[in-house]
């Protein structure tokens, strides 16, 4: 009866996603009165399946297949179902980014559940059980009622906060039987020596804005001084300003960073839903009454060409460079 949570793993490693998702599920295993068990895929080390136990998983199912060395949301999706089945979990947490939306609505089918996607919160009520997630773009939030005995919750990246709470894991290891994959992966190439946009806890992004690829030196310069990453809005890229997996947006990346600096940007509806995630979203813009400074905790009106060096600098001077 416990709570399954899928914690996904980068070449045997966890992130904070992984952290944030155990957390969750295990504040939600105590409302309900039961466990958390966590599931991943792959070859992890035993030391980093114990990180799980840091955040509240009571017990860590480590999954091995020949079939499973690489991700087919089909397969990735029996073998998580077979699991749940197992433990008789009634509640099960994925993370709302790309892989977890493939899987969690095959999972949904095929146990017959319930989906809560894009959710923010913990549940406002367990009877009924009523999650919390934003609507709209971002524009306003749902109060959703799960019916089914199964339920599945898709929970929005970095929108609760990591919680230590250390147990006493158990971990085991298991060799699952599922069908041989129908797509073969010839070729991988991975981007090194750059910072993941989707891993970014802080983006500094621009817009049309910003007038030309020329300018964009200021930009490069603050993400790489605030140690983050480089964005930047539809229009930029369809321009080829910036490579397109830089645009941010309902139609490109959805990234929740903990600070989103959006510069020469207005704020369209499309780009609003892509970052409405954010913890905290800064807007530089010399048009007050462009529509991102009312999703803006902060705003900046004025010509970014003359406020990013004045950034720069004044971040420059903090770090004491």
């Amino acid at each position: 009866m416990s709570v399954l949570v899928y914690t996904e793993n980068w070449d045997g490693k966890f992130k904070k996603l992984s952290f944030e998702l155990v957390s969750y599920a295990g504040k939600l295993a105590e409302m309900m009165g039961t466990t958390t068990t966590a599931v991943t895929i792959g070859e992890v080390s035993n030391d980093e399946l114990k990180q799980l136990g840091k955040y509240g998983a009571d017990k860590v199912i480590c999954l091995k297949s020949d079939n499973l060395k690489n991700l087919d949301s089909q397969l990735y999706t029996s073998a998580i179902a077979q699991v749940a089945q197992s433990e008789g979990s009634k509640v099960i947490v994925i993370a709302n980014n790309n892989s977890g939306k493939a899987i969690a609505p095959r999972l949904s089918v095929r146990l017959k559940a319930a989906l809560g996607s894009g959710v923010s919160q913990l549940p406002l009520s367990l009877s009924p059980f009523t999650v919390y997630k934003r609507a709209f773009s971002g524009g306003a939030f749902a109060q959703v009622v799960l019916k089914t005995d199964i339920k599945i919750i898709a929970l929005t990246q970095n929108s609760f906060d990591i919680v230590e709470n250390s147990k006493d894991v158990k971990i085991e290891r298991v060799d699952i039987q599922v069908d041989a994959p129908k797509t073969v992966v010839k070729d991988v190439q991975k981007q090194t020596g750059k910072l993941l946009l989707t891993d970014a806890e802080i983006v500094v992004s621009g817009g049309r804005g910003m007038k030309s690829p020329d300018n964009w030196g200021p930009i490069v310069e603050l993400a790489e001084l605030l140690g983050g990453a480089t964005a930047c809005s539809r229009p930029v890229s369809d321009e080829g300003w910036r490579p397109h997996d830089e645009h941010t947006g309902q139609t490109g990346k959805i990234i929740a960073p903990n600070l989103y600096i959006a510069v020469g940007i207005s704020g369209a509806t499309q780009h609003i839903a892509g970052v409405s995630g954010s913890k905290y979203i800064v807007a530089i813009n010399n048009d007050k009454s462009a529509p991102i400074f009312e999703v803006a905790q902060y705003g900046i009106v004025g010509d970014a060409q003359k406020v990013l060096p004045k950034l720069v600098e004044a971040v420059k001077e903090i770090k004491g460079k």
